[in-house]
C-alpha cells in the first residue's frame, strides 16, 4: 500500500482527481469509476470537475458505481446519497444520465435490489478506480464490524457509532437512517485500483489498525492490506498524531 502525506484535504482533493484523470487517459476514457459520499471525498469532486473543464476532459464513456445508500431515502431527498452525487459532481460533467448506476433507497425488494446490483457491476467487469474514505470503527462503504466479510450487495444495520458520526449531515440524530444497502468488502477489494482518503485525528485508531492489525472482518478496511494497487492519502495532522502515538505511520 502506498501513501502519501498531504498538507490539506485541498491538496488530497488534488492528487487523488489527478489520479482518477490519469486512470481516465489510460483507459482512454472509457473506465469504471466506484464513487464514495461524505465529506472525505468533497475536495476530489470539486478538482476533478476544474481539472475537466481546464482539460476538455470528457465523461460520455465513463461508467459509475455508488458505494451505498441509505434505506428509506429517495433519490430526491437532500440526505440521500444520489442527491449528493447530483449536486456534487455528476450535474457538472457531461456523463450520460443511463451510464450513473445508484443502488434505490425506495426499492419495495431489497433483497432483489442488491442483486440486481451485483449484475450491473459484474456486466461492467468490476469496479476499475474505487474513490473510499473510511470510518471511525473501520469501516468502508457502510460495510460494519461483522463476523465475516460480505461478498456481495446487501442491507446492513449501521451501528450506533456511525449513526451518530452522520448525525452532522442531519437535524437531528433521529432522522438518520439505521440501515443501508452497500457493496460488499469483496467486491471492493477486487476493484483494480483503490484510493482512500483519511484525514484528523478522529481516524487514527482505524487507519492504524487497518494498515498494521490482523484482517479482520471486526475491522472491514483491514481487508485492504492485501490490495495489491491503493493508495493512502492521509493529512499532515492524522500523520503527526500517527507518529506521536503509535511512533509509526
Amino acid at each position: 500500500m502506498r501513501i502519501v502525506v498531504a498538507h490539506s484535504a485541498n491538496e488530497i482533493g488534488r492528487l487523488c482527481a489527478e489520479s482518477i484523470v490519469d486512470y481516465l487517459l489510460a483507459q482512454g476514457g472509457d473506465a469504471v469509476l466506484g464513487l464514495a459520499t461524505g465529506s472525505s471525498p468533497l475536495e476530489t469532486y470539486k478538482s476533478l470537475i476544474s481539472i475537466a473543464k481546464k482539460q476538455n476532459i470528457s465523461f460520455r464513456n465513463v461508467k459509475t458505481i455508488n458505494l451505498d445508500e441509505y434505506c428509506g431515502l429517495g433519490p430526491e431527498h437532500p440526505q440521500s446519497f444520489r442527491y449528493y452525487m447530483d449536486k456534487n459532481f455528476f450535474s457538472q460533467v457531461d456523463i450520460p444520465e443511463e451510464n450513473i448506476e445508484f443502488l434505490s433507497g425506495i426499492a419495495l425488494d431489497e433483497e432483489k435490489e442488491c442483486e440486481r446490483y451485483d449484475r450491473v457491476i459484474e456486466r461492467r467487469g468490476g469496479i476499475g478506480f474505487q474513490l473510499l474514505g473510511i470510518g471511525g470503527n473501520g469501516h468502508v462503504a457502510f460495510n460494519e464490524p461483522s463476523e465475516k466479510f460480505s461478498c456481495g450487495t446487501v442491507k446492513v444495520q449501521l451501528t450506533q457509532e456511525t449513526i451518530q458520526a452522520n448525525s452532522r449531515f442531519f437535524y437531528d440524530v433521529s432522522e438518520v437512517p439505521v440501515s443501508a444497502l452497500t457493496i460488499g468488502m469483496e467486491t471492493i477489494f477486487h476493484a483494480r485500483k483503490i484510493a482512500m482518503i483519511a484525514t484528523g485525528e478522529g481516524k487514527a485508531e482505524a487507519v492504524h489498525a487497518m494498515l498494521h492489525g490482523p484482517i479482520t472482518p471486526q475491522l472491514p478496511a483491514s481487508r485492504l492490506q492485501q490490495h495489491e494497487d491503493m493508495t493512502l492519502y492521509i493529512d499532515s495532522v492524522l500523520a503527526g498524531y500517527l507518529q506521536k502515538k503509535y511512533g509509526e505511520i
